[in-house]
C-alpha cells in the first residue's frame, strides 16, 4: 500500500497513454516526459505501460506499507528518505513504514515516482493515465489527495541502481526547441516565420497545463489574405498553434483536434522537454528539416534501447 501524505501542487497517475482512440476524441493523456517515464520503468524492471505518479512541485510526501524499491526520474529534485538525502534518476530500497519526501524541484518542472511490483490500478480504455478533463483513468479520475491509498500489485525488491549523468537530459532554461514546419506555415509573413524560428525569444506564461503551454512575446503577423483560424483538424502533440493574437500555443497530450493555424511541430526528440517548461522560462525555436528530425529521434531511441538492454541498471555506488 502507498499512502499519500502530501500530494504536492499536482500529482496524477500516468503511463504510456491511450493511443488509437483519437478518431472518437479520446486523447493520449500520457506521461509528458516519455523519456523519464521510460527510464523509470527500466530502473524498476517494469514493462513499458506500468503506472507511475507524475508530480509538479515540492512538498510531495508518501509512505509505503511494504518493502519495495522506489525510483525517481524527470526533474532534478531535493529528495529525502527518512530524512536522508536521495539522488534523482535512481532506484533505491524503501522499507515498510519509510517516508519519501520531495522538498523542492531544482532543474525541470515535472518528475516521476514509481515502485517495483507496480500499483494495483484499473486500466480504463487500455491505459492507466488520468484524463483530468473527463474525470476517468488513473486514481478515481482525479489528482491524488492527502490520505489517498493505492495498493501495491506485487511488492518486491530490485537491485538499487542509477542512470549515468550522460544519459540525463538538461532541463535548464533557456530552452531551444527544434521544429519542423506545420501545414499552415504559409499563412504567415516571411519576416514573421524567420523571426519565429530565429532570434525571437518567447517567455512561458502562467497559462499552462497538460493541454498546452501559452507563450508570451512578439506576435506573428498573418498574411493579409490568410484566415486567422482553420476548420478544426487533427493535431499532434508538440503542434505549435497560432491563435488570432499571433502568440504561440504549444499543444501537449490532451487534445485531438484544433482550429488554429499550425505553424510548426516540435521535433519528437525534443517533446519530452515540454514537460519541463515552467512560467518565466525563455524559449527559442530552431527550424530543421524532416530528415534531421528523424535522425534526432533515432538517436534518442537508440539510447532508450541501450538502457533497456542493460535493464537500465548501473550498480549504485554507495
Amino acid at each position: 500500500m502507498i499512502k499519500i501524505i502530501n500530494p504536492g501542487w499536482l500529482s496524477i497517475i500516468v503511463n504510456g497513454g491511450r493511443y488509437g482512440y483519437g478518431a472518437v476524441g479520446v486523447p493520449p493523456s500520457s506521461a509528458l516526459d516519455r523519456y523519464a517515464y521510460c527510464i523509470l520503468n527500466r530502473l524498476l524492471g517494469h514493462d513499458k505501460d506500468a503506472p507511475a505518479i507524475e508530480v509538479i512541485g515540492g512538498n510531495f510526501t508518501l509512505t509505503v506499507g511494504a518493502d519495495v524499491t522506489c525510483a525517481i526520474t524527470g526533474a532534478r529534485v531535493k529528495a529525502f528518505l527518512n530524512n536522508q538525502p536521495l539522488s534523482s534518476w535512481a532506484a533505491f530500497p524503501m522499507m515498510k513504514g519509510s517516508i519519501l519526501e520531495i522538498q523542492d524541484v531544482g532543474e525541470g518542472f515535472r518528475y516521476y515516482v514509481g515502485f517495483s511490483g507496480g500499483m494495483n490500478l484499473e486500466r480504463i480504455i487500455n491505459s492507466y493515465s488520468t484524463n483530468l478533463e473527463c474525470g476517468f483513468g488513473g486514481f478515481k479520475g482525479r489528482p491524488l489527495q492527502k490520505g489517498d491509498r493505492i495498493d501495491l500489485k506485487n511488492p518486491n525488491m530490485v537491485k538499487p541502481s542509477e542512470i549515468p549523468e550522460k544519459h540525463i537530459p538538461s532541463m535548464k532554461p533557456p530552452h531551444r526547441l527544434r521544429i519542423v514546419e506545420g501545414p499552415e506555415i504559409s499563412y504567415f509573413s516571411d519576416d514573421s516565420v524567420g523571426a519565429f524560428a530565429g532570434e525571437t525569444v518567447f517567455t512561458v506564461s502562467g497559462r499552462l497545463n497538460r493541454t498546452g503551454i501559452r507563450l508570451e512575446g512578439e506576435p506573428l503577423a498573418f498574411k493579409a489574405e490568410a484566415d486567422m483560424s482553420i476548420i478544426s483538424e487533427g493535431i499532434l502533440p508538440g503542434t505549435v498553434q497560432i491563435p488570432g493574437d499571433g502568440v504561440p500555443i504549444i499543444m501537449l497530450h490532451e487534445r485531438t483536434i484544433g482550429g488554429y493555424a499550425r505553424i510548426a511541430v516540435v521535433a519528437k526528440a525534443d517533446q519530452d522537454l515540454l514537460a519541463h517548461l515552467k512560467p518565466g522560462d525563455h524559449v527559442q525555436f530552431e527550424r530543421i528539416g524532416m530528415e534531421k528530425a528523424e535522425s534526432l529521434w533515432k538517436s534518442k531511441q537508440e539510447t532508450i534501447t541501450f538502457l533497456k538492454q542493460t535493464g537500465g541498471r548501473y550498480e549504485k555506488i554507495v
